[in-house]
């Protein structure tokens, strides 16, 4: 469609306009605007070029700025493209979005593609493709379409659930408002926001010349652009979006590879990533690796690294996933950039484990774009095997969101003073630092407090994870705050129940209450002790990994929740394994992925009289919502199965991946809550106590004649 040369409008100077005639104009400039808004924003079909526009624009603006108070109600100068968030709602993720794997050598590579080979049993000598494409160093963002219109868009969030930011992205004009019509009915569309390194200057170079804080990289500036509250900022920074990847599509998808997908996403309007190949050799696709590496510095946007996906999708829905990762694809990074610096310090950090890190303190220096003070050291025998002393000029690396940490000494002047490692906590409780040991029952090189919760570095860090994404997410209350209400006289949060007593605490308070503190007024702490109560009520594998057990990650907490469904029935199995009962310890062995280290520390955990205080007063504040039974019509949802023996049409990862698909719980050993054992030739003594106890048993075919397949 042909643009069209805006409507005239009256060209009086506005130096020479008067109230009648200054209010009159900005109406009609503002209907004008609204207009074109809606044609460019919401119907992707603008009638006017961009110059007739902003012309039309500046025009407006220069009236309002002279005469304020003729400011029409709707301005729009109080807009861009849509109406400014007053804050961000939450939307759930139809289909997760999960985070890639890393590969940081060619080796990692060659065993990813070794393992999607072996997963699908797939010969060395087959053809297996992959698509390579540059990683885009930028915010990941998913568009939702409703017969062919944007309804919301997403940030990631934790995998499950993002940030609204639907009027953020609608300001991005790589971004299509509306989608052709042979588009699917419902389109999930996924990729990154980033920003151009040019963009990422210009930037800069306002906000210096206004004596404004300037930014840091692109990134940051772009994920910080993406989440303000008002999209009019946004809309002044000039993101840009590459689309690689979808999440629900219906009813049903328009392409059979991941290669043909991300063509349709193009048809419909997207930009995609020129550099994308569709390669079918580990030489070739290395080959593509380093020849996106080579023209990295060319490139107007930030990569660091290359993504590579299985192409063919069916392959991808048999690989399925791992944890929060899918078996399909992995991200190479590349190598990591190095810079040399002076080690002013070191001092030691104090984990939620108790672990004492050694954290060097450098003087400022920037590494691929980021400026850089501090850096890890690991331990004491790294200090010792770098050999490095304060004064040290030092070789550092960054990849990534890795923690920087240093590589080597590059020289060391005579002044240069030693580092000798504590032999008590620096929480001066005169806590001795004791040492891990190995299986072997040798030392190990991690030291620690043993004052475990008597350590404030340790009640601080746990309780830090308490309010973390993860765990309970309570917005208002993260590292900052905690720091802040720890040591407070009135309001102290020193174990986790303090959290749910604080509004209580405050309503007793006089002079002291929160609103009437430096930092905090009505709205903040109203909205703080709202955050609080809506997380009274929280999943059990989220409570789980709150704790702050031992080696109970994530993953291991949803597995333990799976398991054993409702509160009651873990703390009773807990405290059980405590007081070292063999049932109960042979019962969460069953488990899948959970081994002897698991074990070991759910029972000291539970086994310590203060964690038991400290968890029961907890969860007195809570309701603690047992977790979901599987919703799957299929014959095994909800069932515990075990696989045993030689499998001979998938391999024994396929079979786990596919009973949870279908919503079964998959044990790694026979027990009493067994209810069904595949055998395949060759089992042993799983089939002998499946016998012993009564469990239902059938071989591979029996199991696909089951389940249907």
């Amino acid at each position: 469609m042909a643009l069209e040369k805006p409507r005239p409008v009256r060209e009086t100077p506005v130096k020479e306009m008067d109230d009648a005639e200054a209010g009159e104009v900005l109406q009609t400039l503002a209907a004008e605007i609204a207009e074109h808004d809606k044609r460019y924003h919401q119907q992707d079909a603008p009638v006017i070029s961009d110059a007739d526009y902003d012309r039309i624009k500046q025009r407006y603006l220069a009236i309002e700025a002279r005469f304020p108070h003729l400011k029409p109600v709707d301005a729009p100068s109080d807009k861009v493209g849509a109406e400014v968030a007053s804050g961000f709602g939450k939307v759930v993720h139809r289909v997760g979005m999960l985070s890639l794997d890393n590969a940081f050598t060619d080796e990692d590579f060659v065993d990813f593609v070794e393992r999607v080979r072996r997963f699908l049993r797939i010969p060395g000598g087959d053809e297996l493709a992959f698509t390579a494409e540059p990683k885009i160093d930028g915010l990941s963002l998913s568009l939702r379409y409703e017969k062919g219109a944007l309804v919301t868009a997403a940030t990631r969030g934790n995998g499950a659930v993002g940030e609204n930011v639907t009027a953020n992205a609608l300001t991005i004009r790589d971004i299509p408002h509306t989608l052709p019509a042979h588009a699917p009915e419902v389109l999930e569309v996924r990729g990154e926001v980033y920003m151009t390194r040019e963009d990422f200057v210009a930037l800069n170079e306002r906000q210096a010349q206004l004596g404004k804080q300037t930014y840091v990289n692109p990134r940051n500036t772009a994920a910080g652009s993406l989440r303000q509250l008002d999209a009019a900022l946004t809309a002044e920074r000039s993101l840009k979006f590459f689309a690689y990847a979808w999440g629900e599509v219906l009813p049903e998808l328009p392409a059979d590879t991941q290669s043909e997908m991300v063509d349709r996403l193009g048809e419909y309007g997207f930009k995609t990533n020129d550099l994308m190949r569709r390669l079918t050799t580990v030489e070739a696709l290395l080959a593509h690796y380093r020849e996106i590496e080579r023209v990295r510095a060319e490139l107007p946007y930030d990569i660091d690294g290359v993504v590579y996906k299985v192409d063919d999708l069916r392959l991808q829905q048999r690989l399925g996933f791992v944890s929060r990762s899918p078996r399909w694809a992995i991200a190479h990074k590349f190598p990591a950039e190095k810079a040399f610096t002076i080690l002013n310090a070191i001092d030691i950090q104090v984990g939620r484990t108790g672990a004492l890190t050694p954290v060097a303190r450098l003087e400022p220096v920037t590494v691929g774009g980021v400026v850089v003070t501090n850096a890890t050291l690991h331990n004491a025998e790294e200090i010792e095997r770098l050999g490095v002393r304060i004064g040290d000029t030092v070789e550092i690396q960054r990849a990534g969101d890795v923690i920087p940490q240093v590589l080597r000494v590059e020289k060391s002047p005579p002044d240069a003073i030693a580092f000798v490692f504590p032999s008590i906590c620096p929480c001066h409780l005169k806590t001795p630092i004791v040492r891990d040991e190995t299986a072997g029952g040798a030392e190990g090189v991690v030291r620690r407090c043993s004052g475990e919760f008597a350590c404030p570095y340790q009640r601080k860090e746990h309780l830090k994870h308490f309010v973390s994404r993860k765990a309970f997410d309570i917005d208002g209350l993260g590292d900052k705050q905690i720091e802040y209400f720890y040591d407070d006289a009135t309001l102290a949060i020193r174990q986790p129940a303090d959290i749910f007593t604080l509004k209580s605490r405050d309503d007793a308070q006089d002079l002291q209450k929160l609103k009437n503190r430096d930092g905090y007024g009505d709205t903040s702490a109203s909205k703080l002790f709202d955050a609080i109560e809506a997380r009274r009520t929280i999943t059990l594998d989220r409570l789980i990994f709150a704790l702050g057990i031992r080696h109970v990650g994530e993953t291991t907490a949803k597995t333990l929740a799976r398991a054993y469904g409702n509160w009651a029935a873990f703390d009773e199995a807990a405290k059980a394994v405590a007081k070292g009962n063999e049932a109960a310890r042979e019962e969460m062995d069953a488990l899948d992925d959970i081994g002897p280290a698991v074990i070991e520390a759910v029972g000291r955990f539970f086994g310590e009289a203060h964690n038991l205080e400290m968890v029961e007063a907890l969860v007195s504040q809570l309701t603690v919502m047992d977790m979901e039974r599987p919703t799957s019509d299929s014959p095994v949802a909800g069932k515990t199965v075990v696989f045993t023996g030689s499998l001979e049409r998938m391999t024994r990862e396929e079979a786990k991946a596919m009973a949870e698909r279908l919503g079964a719980k998959v044990a790694g050993s026979v027990s009493k809550k067994t209810d069904l054992l595949v055998a395949g030739p060759g089992a042993g003594s799983k089939l002998k106590k499946a016998a012993e106890l009564g469990v239902e048993t059938m071989d591979e075919d029996g199991w696909f004649e089951l389940v249907g397949t």
